[in-house]
C-alpha cells in the first residue's frame, strides 16, 4: 500500500489546498519552539474535519538524541503534553528526530535517548524519525515500534519495517515549501483529534483515492485523450483499474468499489500549446460487461484558451456512481490555427483525488 502525505514546519497550505492535491496525511511538529512551528490544538482540528489525518514529531534541536536517556525523559514529557492538547489519542505514537547522517558510534546514545522515551509513554508509542542506518539500528535493539524513514542519508536503501516514507523534499503546495511522504502500513501513527483509527468504523469512513501521472503522454489535436494515471497515493479498495480492453497499457481509470456519490477532482499539466490553442477536460463514465464498454455519461469541465505554452488543466465534479462503473479522466487540446506542423501537446503530470462516500 502507499498512502500520500506530506509535512511541514511553520507555513500552512491550508485544508482545501491539501484536499486539491490529495493528501490523506500531515506530519507536523512539536518543540519548544514559540514562532509558529508547532501543531496547534486549531490546526488539528481543521485537518480532522477535512479528514486528513494528522502524525506528529517532535523535534528541538537536529542532533539533540544525543542528549541520552536523561533528553528523552525530558522531551518525552513534554511531547505528550503537547500533542495531548492538540487532541492526540493517549495511544498514539510520537516520532523524535534524528535530523543528520548519524553514524554507528552515535547510536548508543540514540538508543539511550529512546529508553527515555520509552519510560515516559510505552515502547509501544515510540517512533524514530531518521535515515536508513539509525531507523534499522534502532529497529534491530528493539527501541522503536515506528520508524519514519527519510530517503536522505539512505543512499537508496529502505527498512521494510518502517511504516512512514519521507521519499522527496523541497515541493510546495499553495506556496508553502514541504517535502513528501508516503505510509506503507495501515498504521504509521495517524490520528485525528480524540479519535484512533482502530476506534473507528471503517464502514463510515469516507474512500479516499488519490493518484498520479509521472509518464509523458501524447494528447493529439482535437480529440478525447484518456489520462493514465501510473502512480498510487492512496487506493484503499484497490479501486485503481489496471488495465481494460480499451485501455491495455494499464492505469486508465478508478472503478468504483461502492454505489454512493463520489467527489472527482482532477489536476493534468499539458505542454506543447501555443497563446490561443483552447483545451477541455472531461470526466467519463462507463459501464463494462463481457469486454464491452457502454458509456453511460460525459461532462465538460475547462473550457478554457492558453496564455503560454504549459497550462494546468482542472475539473471538479460531484456525481453518483454505481458499484462497478469505469470512471475515466480525458484532456482535448484544440489548435488556433491548422496545427500540421506543429506536435502534438503532452500531459506530463498530474493528481487526481476522488472521495466516495460507504454510508
Amino acid at each position: 500500500m502507499s498512502v500520500f502525505g506530506v509535512d511541514y514546519a511553520w507555513g500552512r497550505p491550508g485544508v482545501k489546498a491539501l484536499e486539491k492535491a490529495g493528501v490523506a496525511f500531515a506530519c507536523r511538529y512539536l518543540s519548544h519552539d514559540t514562532s509558529g512551528k508547532n501543531l496547534t490544538r486549531a490546526e488539528a482540528e481543521q485537518l480532522s474535519a477535512a479528514g486528513i489525518w494528522v502524525v506528529v514529531v517532535w523535534e528541538s534541536a537536529a542532533d539533540r538524541a544525543l542528549s541520552g536517556r536523561a533528553g528523552g525523559v525530558a522531551d518525552a514529557r513534554d511531547a505528550a503534553a503537547q500533542a495531548k492538547a492538540c487532541g492526540m489519542p493517549g495511544d498514539r505514537p510520537i516520532y523524535f528526530a534524528v535530523d543528520w547522517d548519524a553514524s554507528s558510534g552515535q547510536q548508543k546514545k540514540i538508543n539511550d535517548y529512546l529508553d527515555g522515551v520509552a519510560s515516559v509513554i510505552g515502547r509501544d508509542r515510540v517512533g524514530l524519525y531518521a535515515g536508513y542506518g539509525p531507523i534499522k539500528r534502532a529497529f534491530d535493539s528493539g527501541k522503536i515500534t515506528y520508524g519514519w524513514q527519510t530517503y536522505a542519508w539512505s543512499g537508496g536503501k529502505w527498512d521494510a519495517r518502517a511504516q512512514l516514507q519521507q521519499y522527496s523534499n523541497d515541493h510546495t503546495i499553495n506556496g508553502v515549501g514541504l517535502d513528501y511522504d508516503r505510509a506503507v502500513k495501515s498504521d504509521y501513527g495517524q490520528w485525528r483529534v480524540g479519535v484512533s483509527p482502530v476506534h473507528e468504523e471503517d464502514d463510515d469512513m469516507p474512500i479516499r483515492s488519490s493518484y498520479g501521472k509521472s509518464k509523458a503522454q501524447d494528447l493529439p489535436w482535437g480529440t478525447f485523450t484518456v489520462v493514465n494515471w501510473d502512480e498510487e497515493y492512496g487506493d484503499p479498495k484497490k479501486a485503481h483499474s489496471d488495465t481494460d480492453k480499451a485501455h491495455p497499457q494499464g492505469y486508465p481509470g478508478y472503478v468504483a468499489p461502492v454505489s454512493s456519490w463520489a467527489d472527482m477532482d482532477a489536476v493534468v499539466h499539458v505542454t506543447g500549446m501555443a497563446p490561443g490553442d483552447y483545451f477541455q477536460l472531461r470526466y467519463e463514465v462507463h459501464d463494462w460487461k463481457d469486454n464491452k464498454s457502454a458509456k453511460m455519461w460525459s461532462e465538460v469541465h475547462a473550457d478554457q484558451q492558453a496564455t503560454t505554452g504549459d497550462q494546468f488543466v482542472t475539473g471538479t465534479i460531484s456525481k453518483g456512481l454505481t458499484k462497478g462503473q469505469h470512471v475515466y479522466v480525458a484532456v482535448a487540446v484544440f489548435a488556433a490555427d491548422d496545427a500540421k506542423d506543429r506536435p502534438a501537446p503532452k500531459a506530463i503530470s498530474g493528481r487526481w483525488t476522488i472521495r466516495q462516500d460507504q454510508r
